[in-house]
């Protein structure tokens, strides 16, 4: 079967063009996101986990003791949004007896990916040194990415909280970064070929123990779909425990709703 090159690398990877009535939905999230703020059983705001202006996480409480920690770390191709644009992701995990962090983390092109990616390990050690118990990442796109990445043998992510790391969720993730030299994206993610190899997760071997899942949206551009099949398939062959979910009616924005819903099929296999 012949595959045709792709000629337009931008198209390849605009998600929004494809999205009807897709510059409703950051309003949308940001509205969400204030509501929940104010009907969560605790929320402690503006936890710093570093020196930076965006060096901070939101964390959000069950009403009794957490079960464990789980942590969202939002998209937005390493260039756009911020902690407070999401928080309404935490209420599926919160309902089902989870504390979630929701961390900023530094954006293109102030910071490079390499910087980002430490910066959502400290975050992570941050909270996991607030909340005991297991770990669980998500992320969605970019976020997806960044927590795949804090799975992989590369990891920054630190020994202690790599030993209570139970499962990532890449959502929509992208897990091989060199196809992104040829977007115009990248002149703010400022990619070399050294730091888009180094960087993408899907050229490193998983850390022993990873059980990593793969969610992306049927109706999603098919570069998105073939990242999310790339990473199952690869850290399959390399031992870890996988799962692809290729979920059907969903786009790249609406994706992400399972996480608000505790009864939720993302969030059985993300929690169990």
């Amino acid at each position: 079967m012949l595959v045709r090159a792709l000629d337009d690398w931008d198209d390849a990877y605009a998600n929004g063009a494809h999205i009807e009535g897709a510059e409703g939905y950051p309003p949308r999230w940001a509205g969400a996101a204030a509501a929940f703020r104010e009907t969560v059983p605790e929320v402690r705001l503006d936890i710093g986990y570093g020196a930076g202006a965006r060096e901070a996480l939101d964390l959000f409480l069950p009403e009794s003791a957490p079960r464990g920690l789980a942590v969202f770390v939002h998209g937005g191709y390493w260039r756009q949004f911020a902690k407070g644009d999401w928080s309404h992701l935490a209420a599926g995990a919160v309902a089902r007896g989870y504390a979630v962090a929701i961390p900023s983390y530094t954006l293109c092109p102030e910071a490079k990916i390499a910087a980002i990616t430490g910066q959502v390990a400290r975050a992570i050690a941050q909270a996991a040194g607030i909340v005991p118990g297991p770990i669980f990442l998500a992320g969605h796109s970019a976020g997806g990415h960044l927590v795949t990445r804090m799975a992989s043998a590369a990891s920054p992510l630190g020994q202690g909280s790599a030993m209570r790391l139970k499962t990532v969720l890449s959502i929509s993730g992208l897990h091989d970064l060199r196809p992104l030299l040829r977007t115009t994206l990248n002149r703010d993610l400022r990619l070399d070929w050294e730091e888009a190899t180094a960087e993408s997760p899907a050229l490193h071997p998983p850390r022993q123990g990873t059980r990593h899942i793969a969610w992306v949206g049927a109706d999603e551009r098919p570069e998105f779909i073939r990242q999310s099949e790339l990473i199952a398939n690869i850290w399959a062959g390399c031992g870890a425990t996988t799962m692809l979910e290729v979920e059907a009616g969903r786009h790249h924005f609406d994706v992400i709703d399972g996480l608000t819903d505790p009864k939720s099929a993302m969030l059985d296999a993300w929690l169990g």
